[in-house]
């Protein structure tokens, strides 16, 4: 059963205070059709509710669900959805009343859902504190919650330890492990030739004190703040430039040939996430999972990627669905459950320790991700990536003086916002 105690109290109190006379909002639930049902402390509950999942998500939850139906007698009814459509469905269908209660998610759609009046936000109280700060931090918009978070994802240093057996403490020191070890390559990260890779090389850029946003005095990015463009950006893009020159950044390195040269033992570090770990265990690498060497003054602290579920703002349950989510999602063995499927870092503090203590590939990144920054969720970020790793590119390869490269950059994302 993956319910517990405070999950059957607290929708019992909730039920029994009259606060759940539910109708489904859609998703093609026959509302009308609904039995009324036993809470299980002889109140009574009536509809159901809708939650789009991802397949693997889905058999996850198959039991949460049965026990939130055992509990309260409230359906739920699991559709599942690719999870790239999930976002547009969701702001296309919910207007209409046709969307679920609930859905999974990426916490950089906010922007879009939010300024669309699609989702809602959805009350933690007290659980919020059971999570990795930065979880919470990245489901929060403008000063409140719209998600349950249950997993993060960021890149990391991947290390051969037969190259390399400790971790560099600096990005020079790195960089000169690499030479000593004899590798063809003292480190590959994967480059687009036209567009570089923002997102891979953004914690080398933040280790100069180059955000992308300032933010305001709650934490959160302020769209009315383009920092990208200041001084702290100008000497990135000198540095980008220097390690072009000397071919440690090559654009003619895409992520695959930096997995396959690492994968072969021709380059004792790669920059990349969880999802190449497999591929380069599988060659005989011992990999070890290390925080990314800093070039600047500042820590290299990578963005990162946290997925939850989110309600609907035309969801006529609420109270029921942050219920289900507070405590059967948000339980230790959902949250653990979700993390032994996916292989992401769980956002619970609970699963995550226990993650970290069983698996060091988990705690490797893991670790990287609880000192990592939120990927920006605000509409304006979708004027920043095309105008900024072009300007990369073209600093890399050396096709212009670094400065003025990347003060045109700044002033291009400034105009697209701006239109």
């Amino acid at each position: 059963m993956m319910g517990n105690a405070r999950s059957a109290t607290s929708l019992t109190a909730a039920l029994a205070g009259g606060a759940l006379l539910l109708t489904a909002c859609g998703g093609g639930t026959d509302t009308s059709a609904a039995d009324e049902s036993s809470s299980g402390d002889g109140s009574q509950a009536q509809g159901s509710l809708t939650v789009w999942v991802d397949a693997d998500r889905a058999e996850v939850l198959q039991d949460a669900a049965a026990d939130f139906t055992d509990e309260s007698g409230i359906d739920v009814e699991l559709v599942q959805k690719d999870f790239a459509e999930i976002r547009d469905q969701f702001v296309s269908q919910v207007p209409t009343g046709e969307g679920p209660d609930i859905a999974v998610g990426a916490h950089d759609w906010l922007g879009t859902l939010v300024t669309n009046g699609v989702a809602a936000p959805i009350e933690l109280g007290d659980t919020a504190g059971d999570y990795q700060q930065v979880t919470v931090d990245a489901w929060t918009y403008e000063g409140q919650t719209y998600g349950l978070p249950y997993s993060m994802e960021n890149i990391a240093l991947l290390r051969n330890s037969e190259l390399a057996p400790e971790a560099p403490g600096s990005y020079d020191e790195m960089i000169s492990m690499g030479e000593e070890s004899g590798a063809e390559y003292p480190f590959v990260v994967g480059l687009d030739p036209n567009e570089a890779d923002p997102y891979h090389l953004y914690p080398f850029q933040t280790s100069f004190g180059a955000d992308v946003f300032g933010t305001d005095d709650a934490g959160a990015y302020d769209p009315e703040e383009l920092t990208i463009g200041d001084a702290g950006g100008v000497e990135f893009a000198s540095w980008l430039a220097e390690q072009g020159e000397a071919e440690v950044l090559n654009t003619s390195i895409d992520g695959d040939l930096a997995l396959e040269t690492f994968s072969a033992g021709d380059s004792p570090f790669l920059l990349t996430g969880p999802w190449n770990v497999p591929a380069a265990q599988e060659a005989g690498i011992d990999v070890q999972v290390d925080p990314i060497p800093a070039p600047g003054d500042e820590p290299a602290q990578p963005f990162v990627g946290v997925q939850g579920f989110f309600l609907s703002a035309k969801s006529e349950n609420v109270v029921a669905a942050t219920t289900f989510l507070t405590d059967y999602v948000g339980s230790a063995e959902v949250q653990t459950a979700l993390y032994e499927t996916g292989g992401r870092a769980p956002a619970l503090t609970e699963s995550f320790d226990a993650a970290v203590e069983s698996d060091e590939i988990v705690a490797g990144f893991g670790e990287v991700g609880a000192e990592a920054v939120p990927m920006p969720s605000i509409p304006e970020m979708g004027a920043v990536w095309e105008h900024w790793g072009t300007a990369e590119a073209a600093v890399i390869d050396g096709e212009g003086d670094p400065e003025d490269l990347w003060t045109r950059m700044a002033e291009d994302i400034q105009s697209s916002i701006d239109e």
